[in-house]
């Protein structure tokens, strides 16, 4: 059963998910409570134009991605103040992005198998370069939170009095859109565009339902996103059928018993009280 361990490519997808899923959940969580859920989606889409543009270019498409969802979430993070004005905002740059993509499909005079890979995921192909430079941006990026967290947290929960303190909210804000466009962009060669919330939103959001305090929310959303990444991978090794499946139904099914557990939980604890 073991014995798929042996090959390289099952072995760069082991360690490539690792890095992907910490990073991921770490995101994820700020992602959650500062009510970005809708910008982690759109900068995926933003980024399979980016990919496209790559392809018609004659380059690397997690390139294009990555300069797509950068300046995405640069532009985001400057125009958008209050949640209204972000999501119109998301809303407009998500639009022209995939005009963009449109354009560049049509352009291209061959077949974008590059860039309709990255809507789907292709962690079982990936390279042990691919391997290397995911571990840079996830470590880097993992540096850069640490740094932040307090900070982030503090204008996460509560923006106004930390903006009201001297916390640059308006700076940390463009910032963690950067390190989301980031890991948008190497989280697509697991799950693809197209499930880029399995990774992102999926372990935070059960995480944050079975422990308030982040100090351990985290750690235990790291913890679902690897669990479900190398259960998916082992799975889809021996089924021959797309890893991506596995992991968003792992990470449903996980959050779906979660839900169910803390809605029954209640229901007796009301019960009790009556």
């Amino acid at each position: 059963m073991f014995d798929i361990l042996q090959y390289s490519f099952i072995q760069n997808a082991f360690v490539a998910s690792t890095f992907v899923a910490v990073i991921a959940a770490f995101v994820g969580y700020f992602l959650l409570i500062r009510g970005l859920t809708f910008a982690g989606h759109a900068l995926s889409h933003i980024g399979f134009a980016g990919a496209a543009g790559a392809v018609f270019l004659g380059i690397d498409p997690v390139f294009g991605l990555l300069v797509f969802t950068v300046l995405a979430g640069i532009g985001i993070g400057m125009l958008g103040r209050i949640l209204r004005e972000r999501d119109v905002t998301i809303g407009i740059f998500l639009t022209l992005a995939l005009a963009f993509g449109v354009l560049f499909l049509f352009l291209y005079q061959g077949y974008a198998e590059q860039a309709y890979s990255i809507l789907f995921g292709t962690i079982l192909g990936i390279s042990t370069q691919d391997v290397f430079i995911t571990a840079i941006f996830s470590i880097l990026s993992f540096i850069v939170l640490l740094f932040l967290f307090r900070p982030l947290l503090f204008s996460s929960f509560d923006p106004e009095v930390a903006d009201a303190r001297g916390v640059p909210t308006r700076f940390l804000a463009v910032l963690f859109l950067i390190l989301v466009a980031i890991t948008v962009s190497i989280s697509v060669q697991v799950v693809g565009v197209l499930l880029i919330f399995t990774l992102l939103v999926g372990p935070a959001a059960t995480a944050m339902r079975i422990v308030k305090n982040p100090f351990l929310a985290i750690p235990l959303s790291m913890i679902l996103g690897i669990a479900y990444s190398w259960i998916g991978i082992f799975i889809a090794a021996q089924t021959n059928l797309p890893v991506s499946f596995f992991i968003a139904t792992l990470s449903f099914g996980t959050y779906f018993i979660v839900r169910l557990a803390e809605s029954l939980s209640q229901q007796s604890q009301n019960k009790n009280y009556a």
